[in-house]
């Protein structure tokens, strides 16, 4: 008997720990609820949790087996359930942050405890940490190198999935356990709308995507009302969908595109690329959570005024594209990823806060948040991480409402006090005067700070941060 552990793998098909427990089968699958991994979660990545759950639950009662769901600490209840069921060994998939490393380490040290066999395997990138390196062997700190090495790799075929005499019939655990409330895991019911959760739907937006939004997706994919983007960054978080499995669709795509589309379908996959690389300096440097990866001579001095953090939080800066995305975030527990950037350089360059207060709202309110993307990304925009944007170039929040979103279509869509007003007036709205914004939106803020004066603040800061004279 064998017992695969799911973690972020909410998935039967290509899964390569379950395919490699199958492949001696029978296999119990197992997910634990491990209160350390909630302690850092969000409601609306726990509602989508629960709901892959529910759909991957569904899928093995439908291969004649069942999912076996129990809650508390894996160092005891993996080796318990390993007991119950007299597994032989316990497969999963490894995962790559400091905690996951940590709490996966003492579950082996557990198992071999008890004399259970063990086997971690590699699923969750293409290329695992310490496949690619400089020809030194260190890892890389600048993507282009990487993803040059990256792209041409080999990368794997998606593995099947396991029939069904390859799972153990439900009837070897007395109690499968059942899935708790939302309310049960200590969090409470979102007012996000979050994405429909489990493979099945996985698939549909990956079908869609690569019918249409992958052959525009270098030209479009920064202008958040094209629908040009995969929007499958929970999918990949949660594991609903096989990294090789997104691969080939695009590799399909590819094979199907012009030459103009070909680079399109290539920009995309670097997009894949960037997820890896993320995942990677985040292996090698655990400490990013919570520190800056780029090293300054002095600290920073950020700014941090409680009143303007909070502006930001609740999408009512008075700069009209940074709000929608503030607003959307909350409203979808997603944000595009263009407007990601903009929001993230106004809260760092514009309100010189933290990165590390942004990188906790979005924690708190992403479905997709996955520790190495949005910490990578949060500190690209701060200046402070790999391969970061240089300190001196600070996006411009009305430039770049006005480029991706020149119809103010966008931002009508989660800003409605400013629906019937002209995008001119809009993109222009740190100009107006007083009796202007009031006659053409009196209940829209006006801007809380101006951005060249904090441009020039954020410049000065940096300076004295990097010893400058």
């Amino acid at each position: 008997m064998q017992l695969h552990w799911h973690r972020r793998d909410l998935r039967t098909a290509d899964n390569r720990g379950l395919a490699a427990a199958a492949d001696a089968g029978p296999v119990v699958p197992l997910f634990v609820f491990d209160d350390a991994v909630l302690e850092h979660a969000g409601a609306p990545r726990v509602r989508y949790m629960l709901d892959a759950l529910d759909a991957l639950r569904t899928r093995y009662r439908a291969l004649d087996s069942d999912l076996v769901v129990r809650h508390g600490d894996p160092r005891a209840v993996v080796p318990q359930v390993a007991r119950d069921v007299g597994a032989d060994r316990v497969c999963w998939n490894k995962d790559y942050s400091g905690l996951a490393r940590e709490r996966d380490a003492a579950v082996r040290r557990a198992l071999d405890g008890v004399d259970v066999a063990r086997e971690s395997v590699h699923d969750h990138l293409h290329h695992e940490p310490g496949s690619i390196t400089t020809n030194k062997g260190e890892p890389y700190s600048v993507y282009t190198y990487f993803w040059k090495k990256w792209r041409d790799r080999e990368k794997a075929e998606p593995y099947a999935e396991p029939s069904g005499d390859r799972l153990a019939d439900p009837g070897v655990v007395d109690d499968t356990g059942t899935l708790p409330s939302i309310e049960a895991l200590g969090f409470e019911e979102p007012t996000a709308t979050v994405p429909e959760a489990g493979t099945e739907p996985a698939r549909e937006r990956l079908a869609r995507f690569c019918d249409d939004g992958v052959f525009r997706y270098d030209s479009d994919r920064d202008y958040p009302t094209r629908d040009a983007v995969s929007r499958l960054s929970t999918d990949l978080k949660w594991g609903t969908l096989g990294v090789r499995e997104v691969y080939a669709a695009t590799d399909a795509a590819m094979d199907a595109a012009d030459q103009d589309e070909q680079e399109s379908v290539e920009e995309f996959q670097s997009q894949l690329a960037w997820r890896e690389f993320y995942t990677h300096v985040l292996f090698f440097n655990p400490e990013v959570v919570s520190q800056n990866f780029k090293e300054y001579e002095h600290d920073i001095e950020w700014r941090d005024d409680d009143d303007e953090l909070e502006a930001w939080r609740a999408g009512e800066t008075g700069y009209p594209i940074v709000d929608a995305g503030m607003r959307q975030l909350r409203a979808e527990a997603y944000m595009h990823n263009r407007v990601r950037m903009i929001v993230a350089s106004f809260l760092t360059k514009d309100l010189l806060c933290d990165w590390r207060h942004g990188y906790a709202h979005f924690r708190n309110l992403l479905a997709d948040h996955d520790t190495q993307n949005d910490n990578g990304g949060w500190q690209w925009a701060a200046s402070t991480g790999t391969d970061a944007q240089p300190y001196f170039r600070i996006f411009n929040p009305m430039t770049q409402g006005e480029r991706y979103d020149p119809d103010a279509e966008y931002i009508k869509t989660y800003v409605p006090e400013l629906k019937g007003v002209d995008p001119s007036v809009i993109h222009s709205w740190h100009e107006c005067s007083a009796l202007q914004r009031r006659n053409a939106a009196p209940d829209y803020p006006e801007p809380i700070v101006d951005h060249a004066e904090r441009r020039e603040e954020a410049l000065a800061m940096f300076e004295r941060a990097r010893g400058d004279d």
